[in-house]
């Protein structure tokens, strides 16, 4: 029996957002009352999504995206180079699908920043910041969430399987702008995403009475206070109801709807299933994908490790871009490989290579990205960036203008202090579609 002590949130029991503690109507809180910004240039968008496929740890650009056959072998290490689909372009043999949709994909081999520390390199490569003292910075993904908001009643911005990092949330944003997690693997036995169900012993009919409840609650407190917050709470609780109640929406979490031969194309594994997870949410509206595989901090026995992991990669990110052109949606959805740095020119002692923040490897396709393309390159060891060096403020300003969201627009910081998306980025067409 409820009490008069009972919450106006008390109606909307339905679940958290996984791993971060928000409600579903938190997280669909956008902040309406917001400074007045300077005005800025139209930029068309030339991809409606984005799929951040993050590796963390590490990579290393001499066993992926950059190997150096010419060097001694201290600095090339074991594996072997193989032919790709760019002509003269060589990747690694553990990546000969990767190397069939080379023509499809941009390899950069010039990206370089200051940061050796997993945390601060991480930082970098989510927000295109710098780590500060004073001020914590939105992801990538939160600023889109901030500045286009949800579509088709999805979550903006959606992590897979959880929110990988402190640095992949909101910043000094609000914590509307969070992401979804998904709470669990989509590769485990029995998967189910978090809070998209309704809990036990809740109907169509418990839930719809429910909202009505609530509707008459917050009609009784909008009359009583006439609070313009109580009016927003109003829409932000009516947005979580719509992902719950939308048969559509939570079909886009539905894996088992993918056929038993896509999911074998994928891989039957954690790279595979969370990959073709982030096909789904993009195909269904969801703005902007993380996703993480591996653990590529390989500062001993680097070959051996590479060959464990690089392989399920491999399958399931040229299955990735295979589909997205073949369902027509590569051109308008941007996938970004990315690690928080590069490893050392010279194979250490325990056969593995230690963090290299100087020059490292990224990979860009789709969205108006050039196709089948290097661009920059790393010197004879790769050691430093010898052509077009990259740094991650350039980076996120490109990717940011592929969505159409201009850069260097203010955001206001607590205190009203307004804050550039990103501070002198500049977009580098040479990784742009003509």
């Amino acid at each position: 029996m409820r009490t008069a002590q009972t919450s106006r949130r008390g109606f909307l029991t339905v679940g958290a957002v996984g791993g971060i503690g928000l409600s579903l109507a938190d997280f669909f809180q956008i902040k309406h009352a917001r400074a007045e910004q300077k005005s800025y240039d139209f930029i068309e968008a030339k991809a409606k999504s984005v799929i951040h496929i993050f590796l963390p740890g590490g990579m290393a650009q001499q066993e992926t995206f950059d190997p150096k056959p010419y060097s001694p072998l201290e600095y090339r290490g074991e594996l072997k180079p193989i032919s790709t689909k760019i002509p003269g372009a060589e990747f690694s043999e553990l990546l000969p699908r990767t190397a069939q949709v080379a023509d499809k994909i941009t390899v950069v081999r010039s990206m370089s920043h200051g940061e050796a520390a997993h945390e601060r390199g991480t930082h970098n490569m989510f927000t295109g910041y710098r780590p500060s003292p004073a001020l914590i910075f939105p992801s990538m993904g939160s600023v889109v969430s901030h500045e286009y908001g949800p579509r088709n009643n999805l979550p903006p911005y959606v992590c897979i399987p959880n929110v990988p990092n402190e640095f992949a949330s909101t910043g000094y944003l609000s914590s509307s702008f969070a992401p979804f997690s998904l709470g669990s693997d989509p590769a485990a036995g029995g998967f189910k995403v978090l809070d998209l169900s309704m809990q036990g012993g809740v109907d169509e009919g418990r839930f719809s009475r429910r909202r009505s409840a609530l509707e008459a609650v917050n009609e009784y407190f909008a009359k009583k206070e006439k609070s313009d917050a109580l009016k927003a709470m109003d829409t932000f609780y009516d947005r979580a109801y719509s992902l719950i109640s939308s048969q559509a929406a939570r079909e886009a979490f539905n894996i088992d709807a993918e056929s038993p031969a896509v999911r074998d194309e994928y891989g039957r594994n954690a790279a595979g299933q969370r990959m073709l997870m982030a096909r789904r949410l993009v195909a269904a509206g969801v703005r902007f994908v993380t996703l993480t595989y591996g653990g590529w901090d390989m500062h001993n026995a680097i070959s051996a490790s590479m060959r464990q992991q690089l392989p399920a990669f491999d399958q399931a990110f040229s299955a990735l871009i295979n589909d997205l052109e073949r369902g027509g949606l590569l051109n308008e959805t941007l996938v970004m490989v990315s690690s928080e740095f590069g490893r050392t020119p010279k194979v250490n002692q325990t056969a593995g290579r230690d963090h290299w923040p100087k020059v490292f490897s990224v990979v860009l396709a789709g969205g108006g990205i050039k196709r089948g393309s290097i661009f920059g390159s790393s010197n004879s060891t790769a050691s430093e960036p010898e052509e077009e060096e990259i740094g991650p403020a350039d980076l996120a300003t490109t990717v940011y203008n592929q969505l159409g969201i201009v850069a260097d627009k203010e955001l206001m910081a607590p205190g009203n202090r307004p804050i550039e998306i990103v501070d002198g980025g500049k977009v580098r067409k040479g990784l742009l579609d003509a």
